[in-house]
């Protein structure tokens, strides 16, 4: 665990329907479901929530960017969501490159037996898994914190 930060992190990933949002422990063992947030006008609140119970090091949001590297509608809405949890809760947020968590997820529950009408609601929370892993792995493995710190803009 060379250069690893300890600490709590937040994993969230932003869709247009719902946000999953999952946590790994201290030390990195392992990231685990924590629950699906619908969007709405509640969303950033409940995050902020979350963020409040577990005490989070950082807060690392998928950026889903197109295979072929480049920024989609979903790209600007992750960036956006990636701003308001800055700003509300006050930690570090980090952009994490989640390109195929979402399919890696679908791929995780369909092994698992579940059926893709049956498991929407939980592909939220494990495509957060997904790309928490990888950034803890990410920096396990070369001791720099994955993806980029997002700079949120200064209030007005």
């Amino acid at each position: 665990m060379t250069g690893f930060r300890r600490g709590v992190r937040l994993g969230i990933d932003v869709g247009k329907a719902r946000v999953g949002v999952a946590r790994c422990d201290p030390d990195g063992m392992l990231a685990v479901p924590v629950e699906t947030v619908p969007r709405g006008s509640s969303t950033i609140s409940r995050i902020v929530e979350l963020a409040t119970e577990y005490g989070p090091l950082e807060i690392l949001v998928g950026l889903p960017i197109s295979l072929s590297r480049g920024e989609t509608a979903s790209t600007a809405d992750a960036r956006e969501v990636a701003g308001q949890i800055a700003q509300a809760t006050g930690v570090a947020v980090r952009l994490v490159d989640e390109r195929l968590s979402t399919v890696s997820a679908h791929a995780a529950l369909r092994d698992s037996g579940r059926t893709q009408r049956n498991s929407r609601k939980l592909v939220d929370q494990v495509a957060a898994v997904v790309l928490l892993q990888q950034a803890i792995d990410v920096e396990k493995s070369t001791g720099n914190p994955a993806g980029a710190l997002h700079n949120p803009p200064e209030p007005v």
